[in-house]
């Protein structure tokens, strides 16, 4: 089995998030780190290698820097990983970015591409579908369950209230929740492997893509303002006399700010 597990590379998720004259995250600000909801994908693909065979391909796209982050996903046993790397890149949105990374799949071949259901920077969540519909894909989305059998893949997709269980023919694409798994520490025997894995590094010539097609000047969305979330503000301490003045105080309240 071929499996391809799309990741993106991020600032480190706890670092307060600035922003340039663009509205464009300032991302050489902090540490870049793997996406952590790709970690999960990485972990599922992990899995279906050990238990069915075959290949796991890490994809990325991204400055020639993301090297150093997809060796971490190699140190976890990926076996190679795929960079589409071009300044011409800088501004993709959404759509763009998923038209690079299935111009970059359709040189492979793969039976499954595993992709984590949002990134901590951008949080549109919307990558793994448009991707799907760029290769004719069936698309299974937030999957807490990931099973391949006789062609094809079976997940349990997570929604309010509980699960439905969804079933595709393979190739397909699935984008998987937190809950899916935990996905492992790269060991010290697997640093040093990665560090003698292969990553093939595509620019957009190599990809048949003109730069008018990517970036900001292909974007089909643009960030017109960016705005801090506000500070959180303290709670309210009520101490009633009774239980019936801490109920009507809490009706009180409902009714002011509208919720009842």
């Amino acid at each position: 089995m071929n499996i391809v597990v799309c990741v993106k590379q991020v600032p480190e998720t706890t670092a307060p998030k600035e922003f340039g004259p663009d509205n464009r995250i300032n991302r050489a600000a902090h540490e870049a780190v793997v996406n952590p909801f790709d970690e999960y994908a990485i972990e599922a693909g992990l899995q279906l290698k050990e238990k069915h065979g075959g290949e796991v391909t890490i994809l990325t796209m991204g400055p020639s820097g993301a090297q150093d982050t997809m060796r971490k996903a190699l140190a976890m046993g990926a076996d190679r990983g795929l960079l589409v790397s071009d300044p011409a890149l800088e501004g993709s949105d959404t759509w763009t970015t998923a038209y690079v990374l299935a111009q970059a799949l359709r040189r492979e071949e793969y039976d499954l591409i595993l992709t984590g259901m949002e990134s901590t920077d951008a949080r549109t969540g919307l990558v793994p579908a448009a991707l799907a519909e760029q290769l004719g894909l069936p698309s299974l989305t937030y999957a807490s369950s990931v099973e391949v059998e006789d062609g094809n893949v079976s997940v349990r997709r997570q929604v309010t209230g509980g699960y439905e269980e969804v079933r595709g023919p393979t190739p397909a694409l699935v984008s998987v929740v937190k809950g899916v798994n935990e996905p492992r520490y790269p060991s010290l025997k697997g640093i040093m492997a990665a560090k003698r894995k292969e990553i093939t590094v595509l620019d957009l010539a190599q990809l048949e893509i003109q730069p008018d097609e990517v970036g900001a000047a292909g974007a089909k969305t643009k960030v017109l303002d960016v705005t801090p979330r506000p500070e959180k503000q303290a709670g309210q301490v009520i101490s009633p006399d009774s239980p019936e003045e801490a109920a009507r105080i809490i009706a009180d309240f409902l009714q002011v700010n509208k919720f009842i």
